[in-house]
């Protein structure tokens, strides 16, 4: 589940049980069709199993509550936009008992209020609003299938070394051009990391970049502002931006700790023992919303010098190899610190400045395409959004959308 209404299921993170551990919860059980609900902490979350479920059934935890829509007057997915509205959060917000943990228990929700439209209503604005959202979702997986070509070229070239080992058994390095094979060696030399390509060099991290820490902040300082911090929510699990990290603030900054779009951060704390946020990369975006980004404490800017690249140093920083060192370095019990020396110490295989431009000119293409396919995301989403709660108040009738 997220607070996010285009994710609807968020399967990260599942506990599996067996079949028949599940026959003992069988109120616990949610199929196609049902809401799911967040009733402690987060309160404002919910859910849809929809025809994109991965399984047939799942089991609610104690921390969630399901809802089955009578199919005959209410249509689940229009459910789940009513719900996911602002009229609808505010309403489970502030209904929400308890101070430090808020709940809001199925009770609350059973005496809540709501509209109905006709069922073909519901069924079409359903249609409207999930259509955006289709769009949506393809974006985000050709976003994903252009960043796993990008990673699947960095790790054949850089980690593997194919086309190198190719030429040293006298083979042609396949989906490779006759001018960029020749760029590579064809033979390989002993290093600190181990056999390398010749000519290619073992280094320290600290001699290709400049390193920025982030700002330090209080509380009192993250009010409305056109100036906003990129925190450690700013980051995907596993590596990536998330732009509804950014964080509203009035305080001070250096000018140096301000990221442009197309820059580089790393997450240097995390807020669990998992370390899926620790050590990993995220190239922020330009966004409309607010004038000048700020590195926060939680981050750091990682700008590199030539010959690098930031196609380079983005999928360096999403290697396996730099995951288990940047993971090596972090200290804490509760919350994770990444140390001063992570990045500088870290050691890596710096190919020949051509190969380098080659890579550039060949991974920057589908970077930008990315970049398009995520301004085109954040604008069929304020779409949604927008139309959202005009469509479920009857504001806007879905015939007055119709070509």
């Amino acid at each position: 589940m997220s607070e996010q209404t285009g994710i609807r299921l968020n399967h990260e993170n599942l506990v599996y049980v067996s079949e028949d551990k599940a026959n003992e919860f069988t109120r616990s059980l949610v199929k196609r069709g049902d809401l799911v609900f967040t009733c402690w902490g987060t309160v404002n979350q919910v859910g849809l199993i929809d025809n994109t479920a991965l399984y047939d059934q799942y089991i609610v935890s104690n921390k969630q509550m399901k809802f089955t829509p009578n199919p005959d007057r209410a249509d689940s997915e229009f459910l789940y936009y009513l719900f996911s509205g602002p009229e609808m959060q505010a309403t489970i917000k502030g209904q929400a008992i308890g101070s430090s943990v808020p709940g809001f228990n199925l009770g609350q929700l059973r005496s809540m209020k709501i509209q109905l439209p006709p069922r073909e209503e519901q069924r079409a604005i359903a249609d409207i609003l999930g259509s955006l959202d289709d769009k949506i979702e393809l974006n985000r997986r050709m976003n994903e299938t252009l960043e796993a070509t990008a990673r699947a070229i960095f790790k054949s070239w850089f980690v593997d070394f194919d086309p190198v080992h190719y030429k040293a058994r006298g083979e042609y390095p396949p989906s490779l051009d006759a001018e960029t094979a020749a760029l590579f060696p064809d033979s390989f030399e002993d290093s600190a990391l181990g056999p390398i390509p010749s000519g290619w060099r073992a280094v320290l991290l600290q001699d290709y970049v400049n390193l920025i820490k982030g700002r330090s902040y209080k509380s009192e300082e993250l009010e409305p502002s056109s100036t906003a911090l990129v925190t450690l929510k700013s980051f995907e699990r596993g590596g990536g931006y998330n732009p509804e990290g950014l964080k509203s603030y009035t305080g001070p900054y250096k000018p140096e700790q301000v990221v442009m779009p197309g820059e580089i951060v790393v997450a240097y704390t995390d807020i669990t023992q998992q370390a899926e946020v620790i050590g990993r990369p995220a190239i922020v975006l330009d966004d409309p919303r607010f004038e000048t980004l700020v590195a926060s404490l939680d981050t750091a800017i990682v700008r590199p010098l030539l010959p690098l690249n930031i196609p380079y140093l983005y999928l360096l920083f999403m290697t396996d190899d730099f995951n288990y060192h940047a993971v090596s370095y972090t200290n804490g019990s509760t919350v994770l610190h990444l140390s001063k020396n992570a990045l500088p110490e870290y050691e890596f295989v710096l190919p020949e400045s051509r190969v380098l431009e080659v890579f550039d000119e060949l991974t920057q293409p589908l970077f930008e395409k990315m970049v398009v396919n995520e301004q085109q995301i954040r604008t069929l989403a304020e779409t949604r959004d927008a139309l959202l709660p005009k469509l479920v108040s009857g504001e806007i009738r879905v015939g007055e959308l119709q070509p």
